[in-house]
């Protein structure tokens, strides 16, 4: 979900971050360069199936034919199995057996947001690349943690903000870098869609955990909201303090909020907004960015466009002048666990970062008052 297009929870969990099927649309980025690979050369372990987005992961894992999945880990052994059939991987009920593998280059850890610590401390000690599926951890404290881990461990990482990927917003950042919207006076990004009012989607089953905080750490508002934080971040920089109102409207979970307003003050004196939460039926407008030479929103999924610096840009019809998208998040990390050089990965400092800007935006609203991340 590159644009955070109005689209049903269904729609959401498809397209947002791990899309299978949308990759195998995409050409394969370096395959030319990997042709020459033995089948298997790259081993990997899926540590944790948990996560609504396993089965688009588990198709981009299968398109690699270069990349063996020796084994799959969950504590529940029926969803172990069920994704090891699916890749023809050995199913194993000790993590342990993947830290004491030389042969396994690297983790793909898509466990409850509550088990990546332990994971995650857990590969770097043993020197496995990671991917770790947003949000890093559960807490601020925690996810520092995790960073630290992974940098002095010197191994690869990255986590699935696909937002960055899009050309879109690739564009946006570009121009935004250049001066062409000049002095920047407001920023928004909406991720919202109706999965607690989706009838076919919900929290009931399998994914029941998203809605325990104790498990998931976030509720509705945490969950979206991350991909929209995640792109001011990307976009303005480091966050000097926040606020926001966070909360639940039909109460079907019990202490799990389901939507929520940020207001974000960065440290560049950007001030932005974030709207997040289950319970929207449309999200028409995505993201919009204003400043004193300029102006950009997604509305519907399209640019439209308008700087003084830029000609043809008077923002009447959709912009079209867009680069190409970048390889989605765990395509760019398997590409580079394979050897392939250059291409944007998520910085274990970046993710964690954003665990602890949510964490404050959190407290803010059970606080009530400004409040610096920690």
């Amino acid at each position: 979900m590159a644009e955070l297009a109005p689209i049903t929870r269904r729609g959401f969990l498809t397209r947002a971050g791990m899309a299978g099927t949308a990759l195998a649309m995409l050409p394969r980025i370096g395959s030319a360069q990997s042709s020459s690979k033995p089948a298997g050369e790259t081993a990997l372990a899926l540590v944790g199936a948990a996560h609504s987005h396993t089965g688009g992961i588990v198709n981009v894992l299968k398109n690699h034919k270069e990349v063996k999945i020796k084994y799959v880990w969950d504590h529940n052994p029926e969803r172990g199995n069920k994704w090891s059939n699916k890749l023809g991987s050995r199913f194993i009920s000790d993590d342990e057996t993947v830290w004491a593998d030389p042969e396994v280059q690297g983790v793909v850890i898509f466990a409850e947001t509550s088990l990546h610590r332990r994971l995650a401390l857990a590969a770097a000690k043993a020197h496995k690349h990671l991917f770790v599926e947003k949000p890093l951890a559960t807490n601020g404290q925690d996810a520092r943690e995790i960073a630290q881990a992974i940098e002095r461990a010197g191994v690869l990482f990255t986590t699935g903000y696909a937002q960055r990927t899009s050309p879109i917003n690739l564009f946006i950042k570009s121009q935004i870098e250049q001066g062409h919207l000049g002095t920047i006076t407001r920023a928004r990004a909406s991720a919202c869609h109706d999965g607690v009012l989706d009838g076919k989607v919900k929290f009931d089953g399998e994914y029941h955990w998203f809605v325990e905080r104790k498990l998931s750490g976030v509720g509705g508002f945490g969950d979206l909201g991350t991909h929209a934080l995640d792109l001011l971040m990307w976009m303005f920089g480091d966050v000097q303090e926040v606020c926001a109102d966070i909360k639940p409207v039909l109460k079907r979970y019990p202490d799990c909020d389901e939507c929520g307003e940020g207001l974000v003050r960065f440290k560049n004196g950007v001030t932005g907004t974030i709207a997040a939460g289950w319970v929207d039926v449309a999200n028409p407008v995505s993201f919009l960015v204003s400043g004193t030479l300029g102006h950009a929103t997604i509305f519907n999924n399209q640019l439209y466009f308008k700087s003084s610096q830029v000609a043809g840009a008077d923002g009447n019809q959709p912009w079209t002048d867009l680069p190409s998208a970048t390889p989605p998040p765990l395509e760019a990390f398997v590409q580079t666990v394979e050897g392939k050089t250059g291409l944007p990965l998520v910085t274990p400092r970046e993710a964690a970062d954003r665990v602890r800007v949510m964490e404050a935006l959190y407290r803010s609203s059970a606080e009530r008052r400004w409040l610096a991340p920690r």
